[in-house]
């Protein structure tokens, strides 16, 4: 049986990301702690390849994905607490951080609704659109604490000593809820935008 050729959308999403990919790879601020982030990208870049020809998403999901992975690498690369960007808009509107990484988890929820709606729900098994707006956002609600969970296992059981810059919370007791909450508000604001599944 013949593969499926790729599609021209996923396989420009593949191939900015790799090149991104490939910039951001070269001096990192912090190799252990990028190495950690990259964890994510390790399992998700290859398995979205290798399952295309059993499951496409539409070529708005792919490209949602891509924008939520670049800038998940471009955190990667300074760390997140370090991202020239969030420096730049901490100083001139006077936070008190770099909420960069806010920024991000927020855009997990924003970017992500789509493709896990996709992924999971399909056409919405004949469930109404309140039940399928419910699991969508209770979707990304649990990856985002699972993501959370698995930082603090990473942390503190793979390398203690990337610990801080990979967690990047710069002191804020609750920035693990924080960062859960503001990816529900940004799955919140997608609904907003959502409409049946078209490629």
């Amino acid at each position: 049986m013949t593969r499926p050729p790729i599609g021209r959308v996923p396989l420009l999403c593949v191939v900015v990301f790799t090149i991104v990919w490939a910039a951001m790879a070269i001096h990192p601020r912090d190799r252990e702690a990028w190495v950690l982030e990259n964890l994510l990208i390790f399992a998700t870049v290859p398995t979205l390849i290798l399952t295309y020809s059993r499951f496409r998403f539409s070529n708005r999901a792919y490209v949602l994905m891509t924008v939520f992975l670049l800038l998940h690498v471009v955190g990667s690369h300074y760390t997140y607490s370090e991202v020239p960007a969030g420096n730049w808009a901490r100083d001139a509107l006077g936070l008190s951080r770099n909420h960069y990484d806010r920024l991000v988890h927020f855009s997990f929820g924003l970017l992500f609704l789509r493709p896990l709606r996709e992924l999971v729900l399909g056409d919405g098994h004949g469930l109404g659109p309140v039940a399928v707006a419910w699991l969508s956002v209770a979707n990304i609600a649990a990856l985002s604490m699972g993501y959370e969970l698995m930082e603090w296992l990473a942390a503190s059981v793979v390398d203690p000593g990337a610990g801080t810059a990979f967690l990047g919370t710069q002191g804020d007791v609750w920035d693990s809820q924080k960062d859960q909450a503001l990816a529900c508000i940004g799955a919140l604001v997608a609904l907003l935008f959502e409409r049946p599944r078209r490629t």
